[in-house]
């Protein structure tokens, strides 16, 4: 009786259509009242009547309902730094009048509890007595219903429809429908940073958005349609569920087709017949949709429609189901679909809605979103500790874009997994409501019960977790979590390893701690059982924030975080410098996206990534880690095609065991390639060629030959000597094959064996000989060093190559603190260091050799000809290379060591030799002042 209970309750009659089905719209105006006190079912609010009303679909906010936002607001999610507002970096800009939460967007209105909805509707003599169902497409979240008082029923599902069976309620005419909606995690805690439920992202709003209506069924009708797909005999298999609402035995008959959506290939009409008895029945058919039957995957996205028929003597049911015919699963150490090796170049959806606050339900939104997915050389979606509603799944079939979905919960923090507690229920129930509803779509091939969890117990719980849906439906993949853990029950490992910047890892990365190459991959991070990994969460390389989108925010969420950083920077005096930071973090930020994915590409018998992400995180402090803003759309510093010349089906690839050479040296470079195209590329002719500046150095053909699908596929190599020009020089190199191009850029220098000068003195301290030389007027090149300036001026900013992780609030300021340089590339002291106006591989040297020197206690006159640009949290004027007159005397003071073991770091030699060229020549004329005490404070 639970179980049947259950079906009727959970079955998918919201992803049903139907010409026989009657509905009652419910959408417009309700009656509203918030139950602060919590005390609505003691004093039986569900018989009394409202005063204030709300629109429906909707949510409070975007009816004005809640409460201002105060110091006080209990927020869903986890805060770092609850007195945030006395931290030294937020305190001169915080308002109690106005506050401005700097760690997630902000909503217009704030409540978390009870609430109550209420609306009188008319039902006709006709519907009653049939099985009459109340649909809440995508209510947040728990709700109760009662019909004229009497309480029908609760439900939970924060990922599927909230579908009441309420025809033993209701009566012919007016039927007063009473709902309370309550968004607290007291009765069951999924955790608070889940993005199903938490601030951070979507917000923990209250509402019920989507289809809202009645909808009455025959007194036969199907409850439920599984269809499984056999891609080798083109056939399917459906299981169907019917209830018989009447008291007798009927004979059904079920006429069923399958139609190719958006075109007019129809398969034919095969008839069953089937007996069934008063209550659910549950039975199959076999259906062959023929020899030419199309398959379903990225490249060809064929969507059928499946219509069924229920006819008896109660009258006609009819449901149609989108199916693909697919298969989907892990192949050795990669996923296969329909015997094909397929590579996921993923992202996450994290569930940030900043117009909206809660997912859209229709179509436009996910079109939007899968066209950049696309764009951008992905295939695959990771829904990061939530579910999506119906319209995420039917444009990801007909786009073909893969998708990972998750049970709605991150139990970590404020929960544990398998420890007893409420969310392990949640979880089980859940699992099967999103397969119930969900589970016919193509583009839903894997499954985990969510993120990263906690709790002693939590392996135990995922293995059977893991081991009962491999059992139970085998359309989809599944795996323990994203994160963690590696277990045997897994089909897929979803881990964090397998990534160029791992948590706390900080300047020991690969990045930060390894000068430029190109030649590494993850084989050595794999748990080494075979199985495909799909590595977790990869990128989180953080851009400066752009102000100019603050003007978005024209809906329920606003953008406060970015009025505060804006302010700091303007009280910093680099207001006018907010746009060039934003294009510099985002053009170095662009490339540590490049290294993290041609790296998962170079790996022989890799599965995918996952990155995090293609677009901003909004919340845990200001993750701006998206190359696409908050509404996927476009920043200004990288494009689709840039991004997709190293994230795509095809990708060309090079391995260089370096990218800085000296005149003379021979650049040895293994090509690769990862082609996971549609079929094997043949004649292709790889070509290869170094250009300067747009002129063609060198270039050649790697042979014509027949690329096969997979990855590591070695093309060749390419050797090239670097002429001797005493120039210093940056090149690129490029690979083709066919459409697809991929560069690197590389820089080549003369040999300094040594570089002096009898005009400029090079020191790395101030001492009474030099001391003196500047007061009678000399010149000096002041080189400092990692660790070689003082703590107040620079010396605790953690400077590394690559941009933030994550960020600085969330991380409890893991290194590195900054995001790259800003300079004028044609100011006269980089004449002879090209560069441009941002940090690119040359860089890495200086920034790792390098401390930064704070300027704020200096005039604001005074302007780096190399800045570090410096996190948006704390905007401190950083330098890595200024000038001053020193009394007589003048000074270049570099954070970068340009003095240590030159012969081994030719970029540092190369930087050293331009500053001196220009402090020689007679454009070197400093503006500034600095007294000499001022300089001696910056040394440690």
């Amino acid at each position: 009786m639970k179980n049947f209970i259950y079906i009727l309750l959970f079955f998918v009659l919201c992803s049903c259509s139907s010409e026989t089905t009657k509905t009652i719209d419910l959408t417009g105006v309700w009656q509203f009242r918030m139950d602060t006190l919590d005390i609505g079912v003691d004093e039986e609010w569900f018989s009394q009547d409202f005063s204030e009303s709300v629109d429906l679909p909707g949510s409070m906010v975007e009816n004005g309902k809640g409460f201002d936002i105060t110091i006080n607001t209990k927020w869903t999610g986890g805060i770092q730094n609850p007195e945030w507002y006395k931290d030294p970096n937020y305190a001169p800009y915080f308002n109690p009048e106005n506050i401005r939460f700097p760690f997630w967007l902000q909503p217009l209105k704030k409540y978390t509890g009870a609430a109550w909805y209420q609306k009188t509707v008319t039902i006709p003599e006709k519907f009653v007595g049939k099985p009459l169902f109340l649909n809440l497409e995508r209510p947040h979240w728990q709700s109760v219903v009662w019909i004229n008082g009497e309480k029908v029923g609760a439900q939970n599902s924060l990922g599927t429809p909230h579908i009441f069976q309420i025809n033993d309620f209701v009566k012919t005419g007016e039927n007063k429908i009473s709902i309370q909606i309550d968004n607290r995690t007291d009765k069951i805690d999924v955790g608070i940073n889940s993005h199903s439920i938490t601030d951070h992202t979507q917000s923990n709003w209250n509402g019920i958005v989507g289809d809202l209506n009645l909808q009455v069924r025959n007194d036969v009708f199907f409850s439920q349609v599984d269809v499984f797909p056999d891609v080798d005999s083109r056939s399917i298999e459906v299981k169907c569920k019917v209830v018989n609402a009447t008291s007798v035995e009927q004979e059904v008959s079920i006429p069923v087709f399958a139609q190719l959506k958006n075109s007019d290939v129809k398969t034919t009409v095969e008839e069953y017949t089937f007996k069934v008895t008063p209550g659910q029945n549950e039975f199959e058919m076999h259906y062959a949709l023929g020899d030419e039957a199309l398959l379903w995957d990225e490249f060809r996205p064929n969507v059928y429609q499946l219509s069924l028929q229920l006819k008896s003597k109660s009258g006609t049911d009819e449901v149609t189901e989108d199916f693909g015919l697919r298969d989907f699963k892990a192949d050795g150490s990669q996923f296969s679909i329909n015997g094909r090796p397929v590579f996921l170049r993923g992202t996450l959806d994290c569930a940030a809605f900043p117009k909206t606050g809660y997912p859209p339900t229709g179509p436009e939104y996910w079109t939007k979103i899968y066209k950049q997915v696309k764009a951008h050389g992905l295939n695959h979606v990771r829904f990061h500790s939530w579910c999506p509603p119906e319209a995420a799944f039917e444009v990801a079939d007909e786009m073909g874009v893969y998708l990972q979905v998750e049970c709605g919960s991150w139990a970590n923090q404020s929960t544990e997994l398998g420890s007893g507690f409420p969310v392990d229920e949640y979880v089980w129930e859940e699992s099967k409501r999103i397969v119930i509803e969900y589970g016919n779509h193509p583009s839903f091939v894997m499954m985990t019960y969510g993120n990263e969890p906690g709790g002693g117990e939590y392996t135990t719980f995922l293995t059977q977790f893991v081991n009962y849906w491999k059992k139970e439906d085998t359309r989809r993949q599944y795996t323990s979590a994203a994160g963690w853990p590696v277990i045997d029950a897994n089909q897929y490992h979803n881990i964090p390893r397998p990534r160029v910047q791992g948590w706390a890892e900080e300047l020991r990365s690969i990045i930060n701690a390894e000068a430029p190459k190109t030649d590494y991959d993850w084989l050595t991070k794999l748990p080494g059982d075979g199985k495909p990994v799909v590595s977790h969460e990869i990128g989180q390389w953080c851009v400066y924030p752009n102000f100019k989108e603050i003007e978005k925010y024209t809906g329920v969420l606003k953008a406060k975080n970015f009025e505060l950083f804006g302010e700091s920077l303007t009280a910093h005096n680099m207001a006018e410098l907010a746009d060039s930071f934003l294009m510099a973090s985002g053009k170095l930020q662009a490339l540590c996206y490049k290294a993290d994915i041609e790296a998962a590409l170079r790996t022989p018998g890799f599965a995918g990534f996952q990155l995090l992400g293609l677009y901003d995180f909004p919340g845990q402090g200001t993750a701006l880690v998206g190359v696409l803003d908050a509404f996927w759309e476009e920043k200004g510093y990288i494009s689709p095609e840039e991004f997709s010349a190293f994230c795509n089906t095809t990708v060309p690839l090079a391995r260089l065991d370096k990218r800085i050479f000296t005149e003379g040296e021979t650049m040895t470079a293994k090509i690769e390639v990862a082609h996971f195209g549609a079929a094997p590329l043949e004649g292709v002719k790889p070509a290869w060629k170094i250009t300067e500046n747009n002129e063609v150095v060198a270039e050649g053909t790697l042979g014509q030959r027949e690329i096969e699908i997979g990855n590591a596929i070695s093309l060749g190599e390419v050797e090239y000597q670097f002429q001797q020009k005493n120039t210093p020089r940056k090149l690129t190199f490029s690979v083709s094959i066919g459409e697809f191009n991929n560069a690197w850029d590389i820089w080549v220098y003369p040999e300094n064996k040594e570089i002096k000068s009898n005009e400029v003195k090079v020191v790395e301290t101030l001492n009474n000989s030099t001391i003196d030389y500047l007061k009678n007027g000399g010149k000096v090149l002041l080189s400092l060093g990692k660790g070689k300036v003082s703590q107040g001026m620079g010396g605790k900013v953690g400077v590394g190559f690559s941009s933030i992780f994550w960020n600085t609030a969330w991380t409890n300021q893991q290194k590195p603190h900054t995001l790259g340089i800003l300079c004028n590339p044609d100011h006269p002291a980089l004449k002879y260091f090209p560069t441009e106006y941002h940090s690119n591989w040359q860089w890495w040297d200086a920034m790792s050799h390098a401390d930064a020197v704070q300027l704020d206690s200096f005039q604001a006159e005074l302007k780096p000809i190399v800045r570090i640009i410096d996190d948006w949290v704390s905007n401190r004027r950083l330098a890595l290379l200024f000038e001053a007159n020193v009394g007589e005397g003048s000074v270049i003071i570099s954070g970068a060591d340009l003095v240590n073991n030159i012969d081994a770091r030719p970029e540092a030699g190369q930087l050293k030799k331009s500053v001196i060229s220009y402090m020689e020549s007679s454009e070197f004329h400093p503006t500034e002042e600095l007294s000499l005490s001022q300089v001696q404070s910056i040394l440690k």
